[in-house]
């Protein structure tokens, strides 16, 4: 694989599926495990898979093979804002990994993303916004940001809301595997079956197809000019004392 200048990591191809019908489509393989990839002048994206696990292993690999200098985080994020929408790009200047209390800062943004291992409901983003006062949170974001710091790689994250502060995911949790596939023929036979389902699933497919039009349009013009188009800055920030440590790398 050529030198890129910039790694991008997302987890499934729903996150990505407008450049999909654009930028080549390749592969790359690291430690035994070949990883759908795409490709597009100086950038290459990696589909690692869902959670940390997925995600770390995705990191290591696209840096191992593409020479990059930023590795950015990209795919979707639950609200934890209640003035943050869906399709809001978020950028965030910290990531914090809640398993751990380590704090990632990026190389430039506003806010913080806080990456848990599972999906959270309501009452329990509510929770998550007051303890780490962050925007938004996924559940890559803080493993590729581990990668980066190991490599001494520079470090983003770009983020679209799929789901607001008050919306209630369907389980998609448990139809994840190992691997961090999402057994998507399982999920919909389980839903299928759970009229009261229906809803939360229509809303979340119409959500996540504008969230990925919206981060696949940002991730365009960050390769082309090196700006996140669409991007707004939120002003919910990390006290000042956590985020001064989190710079430093401490907990």
């Amino acid at each position: 694989m050529p030198t890129h200048r910039i790694a991008i990591v997302a987890a499934m191809e729903r996150e990505v599926r407008p450049l999909m019908r654009a930028w080549a489509t390749t592969s790359l393989e690291y430690q035994g495990r070949r990883f759908q990839a795409l490709a597009k002048e100086h950038a290459v994206l990696v589909l690692g898979g869902i959670g940390p696990v997925a995600a770390a292993n995705a990191a290591e690999a696209v840096l191992a093979h593409s020479g990059a200098s930023l590795v950015v985080s990209a795919g979707f994020a639950g609200a934890l804002h209640p003035e943050t929408n869906v399709g809001d790009l978020v950028v965030p200047e910290v990531v914090v990994d809640a398993a751990s209390g380590l704090r990632y800062p990026t190389s430039g943004g506003s806010g913080a993303l806080v990456s848990t291992w599972e999906v959270l409901g309501p009452a329990e983003k509510i929770e998550l916004a007051a303890r780490y006062h962050a925007v938004a949170l996924d559940m890559e974001a803080a493993a590729v940001a581990a990668v980066a710091r190991a490599r001494g790689t520079e470090f983003c994250a770009a983020k679209t809301i799929s789901d607001e502060q008050g919306f209630a995911m369907p389980p998609v949790g448990r139809f994840v595997d190992a691997a961090g596939r999402f057994q998507t023929a399982r999920f919909l036979a389980h839903a299928a079956l759970r009229p009261r389902l229906w809803t939360s699933v229509g809303q979340l497919a119409v959500n996540t197809a504008r969230a990925s039009e919206i981060l696949c349009e940002s991730l365009e013009a960050f390769i082309a000019n090196g700006q996140w188009a669409g991007f707004t800055s939120i002003k919910e920030t990390l006290p000042a004392r956590s985020h001064a440590e989190g710079m430093a790398g401490g907990k």
